[in-house]
């Protein structure tokens, strides 16, 4: 093997070893959800969404503990995650998917984007698309934010019978990371 060659495949041993990779991740981003009834209007939250964007596979993958979500009334949360979203037995919501246009970024460069993937939650999964922003801050940081709808009776979520608890069959959910370089 020649001298270059030699230099050429050591250099790329080395730098591949040390972790040029294009992977980011946050434990720590947020969700919120926002359900609009006629006689009733509440938002939801939590800052323990925890993600990953590869932009070398194109791969995202978003996922809440729906435990963590709270709506600032303890009985309505409790209410919530026992019968309606019924987190005993379905205790997270996920989405995985790939970003329609491709994932290159450049430090500095921001630009509107779809995701295209799988949204499961309940137990059931249905293909969606996810419009939001990406901003690719430096070579280490990533910022993502994202607005999409959740129809409950898609993902078989029973919506509240009783008027002081109205829930809206649609609901407005909206999230925002800040993901560091793995």
């Amino acid at each position: 093997m020649s001298r270059f060659r030699y230099l050429l495949v050591s250099c790329f041993l080395l730098f591949s070893s040390i972790g040029y990779s294009q992977e980011f991740l946050t434990e720590s981003g947020y969700v919120n959800f926002l359900s609009k009834a006629s006689l009733n209007e509440f938002n939801g939250e939590s800052k323990q969404l925890n993600g990953l964007v590869d932009l070398d596979k194109n791969l995202l993958d978003f996922y809440i503990d729906l435990n963590t979500l709270k709506t600032g009334i303890g009985l309505r949360d409790r209410h919530m995650r026992e019968n309606y979203l019924e987190t005993h037995k379905y205790q997270f919501a996920e989405f995985t998917g790939k970003i329609a246009e491709g994932p290159e970024l450049k430090p500095g460069e921001s630009r509107k984007v779809t995701a295209k993937g799988k949204f499961k939650i309940h137990g059931v999964e249905r293909e969606i698309e996810v419009p939001g922003t990406i901003k690719r801050i430096n070579d280490s940081n990533l910022e993502l934010e994202a607005n999409f709808k959740v129809i409950l009776s898609d993902y078989k979520i029973d919506i509240p019978k009783v008027m002081f608890y109205e829930l809206s069959e649609e609901q407005s959910v909206t999230i925002k990371a800040t993901l560091k370089k793995k």
